[in-house]
């Protein structure tokens, strides 16, 4: 008999809490929201699948009827923290568990995966999206390209979730190159680095209250800065003092 997805967010915790990936409760929780808001027929497009911790809870989210495409090449590069590039070896391995984890989960047959880099990947999905969450290369190059090219590919009224806002260097100054300063897409908020943001109109002074709202994230970057510095120098046991476990990455 095959598994059974979860049909609560209680139950798609427990599923994902053995699974190796990088998210909050909180986080999990914006995801699980935003996916159950997709209408049927609609598309939900993931971008950094990596063992498939973040996709399970779209998947399990999704009403029937809901493409789920994930694209992530799996080539051992943007793997994680400090992880670019390098582990080509590890790289057969992640495919390998991203797919048990789905098929554990019960999502296997709703998910699409695409296994190329983002840039290659814009003609694997047509139309336009419900709901894009994008965990690629967090480098400024990359990150932007995503933001841009598949952000175009969000529909109206569709949502656009981004991970490591406002702790990774290259995410944040791509979101000021793209978004923060930008008239389509409204921010409305984060759950720790992952934001939110609604494809609509903003303009006028609603545009400088959006952009405001983002700029007041900026002190958080910096205390996420600071506490990666920190980590790096092996000073870690400093980042208690900013209210951060030294084991952890921010994220």
């Amino acid at each position: 008999m095959s598994p059974v997805p979860a049909a609560t967010f209680a139950e798609v915790e427990e599923v994902v809490a053995d699974i190796e990936g990088w998210m909050t409760p909180g986080q999990a929780r914006l995801l699980w929201d935003c996916s159950r808001a997709v209408p049927a027929g609609g598309t939900v497009v993931e971008i950094g699948s990596f063992r498939g911790r973040s996709m399970v809870v779209l998947a399990s989210a999704a009403a029937p009827g809901v493409e789920l495409v994930a694209i992530d090449p799996h080539a051992g590069n943007d793997r994680g923290p400090q992880e670019i590039n390098g582990f080509e070896a590890q790289a057969a391995d992640d495919h390998e568990v991203f797919k048990d984890n789905l098929a554990y989960a019960g999502v296997s047959d709703r998910v699409r995966h695409v296994r190329k880099f983002s840039d290659a990947a814009l003609d694997d999905v047509q139309g336009e999206l419900d709901l894009l969450y994008i965990d690629g290369a967090h480098r400024m190059a990359p990150a932007l390209a995503d933001i841009r090219h598949w952000g175009d590919r969000v529909k109206p009224g569709g949502d656009l979730l981004i991970h490591d806002s406002f702790s990774s260097v290259g995410v944040t100054a791509a979101l000021a190159r793209s978004l923060m300063f930008g008239s389509s897409f409204r921010y409305l908020g984060r759950s720790e680095s992952m934001t939110h943001y609604r494809r609509e109109p903003v303009i006028g002074t609603a545009r400088l209250r959006n952009a405001g709202a983002q700029l007041a994230q900026l002190g958080w970057f910096a205390r996420n800065v600071l506490i990666k510095v920190l980590i790096v120098a092996k000073l870690g046991g400093l980042t208690r003092r900013l209210g951060h476990d030294p084991q952890t990455w921010p994220y």
